[in-house]
């Protein structure tokens, strides 16, 4: 029997993405209309943006583990958080919470290694971009990373908080994290990462001039295969 997934909701858009992912390649492994059992958690949006924007990360910690605690309360086996940017408040509380985690950075660090990626390009939230969420896990297998200009980041920044949460999805936009990803091209990095959930909602490998690393659904696929591995080790 798979093991219950609880995911640790922030935006709604990423959140609908990895579940909608889980539910959707669910039968392809267990069979017609069937994926493992989902549950879900998110408090209002706005507590995680007030946090983020004072700079307040073990009270996002703290939020991320009063959903932990919740699903696990409804039956969540393992956890995972279809948000990057939040990540970054992990570590400080994981060792409290009552059922593990997978960790979105190491899931696309993983799969970049198993594609042979030495260089990738990192798109995401400023708070995420300028952490070491992903460069930490990345030189674990010897890859490396670059991010976007301060400017860029603004732009980015204001993409994902003012439309992409949203659900709005302008053509303009989208050709500007094109322009970015353009530039990360010139900078040889083998592959792109959305280390934003919302961005593979505009972006994708029909319209991005590099491969890109998905890290909704690669999380999402990530947590189908755990909850049916016999193995189950994080």
């Amino acid at each position: 029997m798979a093991l219950h997934i609880g995911i640790v909701a922030c935006s709604a858009e990423g959140a609908a993405l990895c579940y909608q992912t889980i539910c959707k390649e669910g039968p392809a492994k267990l069979g017609p209309h069937k994926h493992p059992e989902v549950s879900m958690h998110t408090p209002p949006f706005s507590k995680y943006v007030d946090f983020l924007q004072a700079g307040d990360w073990q009270a996002v910690g703290d939020l991320m583990l009063d959903s932990a605690t919740k699903l696990a309360a409804m039956g969540a086996d393992f956890l995972i958080c279809p948000d990057n940017t939040i990540h970054n408040a992990l570590d400080m509380v994981e060792d409290k919470s009552p059922v593990p985690w997978l960790h979105i950075a190491r899931v696309v660090s993983e799969e970049a290694h198993r594609r042979g990626m030495k260089k990738l390009g990192l798109m995401g939230t400023r708070w995420l971009v300028e952490s070491d969420t992903y460069p930490r896990k990345l030189s674990k297998l010897g890859i490396g990373c670059i991010i976007p200009s301060k400017e860029s980041q603004i732009e980015l920044d204001r993409i994902i908080m003012e439309e992409l949460v949203y659900g709005k999805f302008l053509k303009p936009s989208i050709k500007y994290l094109q322009s970015v990803i353009s530039g990360f091209s010139e900078d040889n990095c083998d592959a792109v990462a959305l280390v934003c959930t919302e961005l593979p909602l505009v972006i994708n490998d029909n319209n991005s001039k590099l491969p890109i690393l998905d890290s909704t659904r690669l999380l999402a696929l990530a947590a189908l295969k755990y909850a049916i591995d016999t193995d189950r080790a994080i």
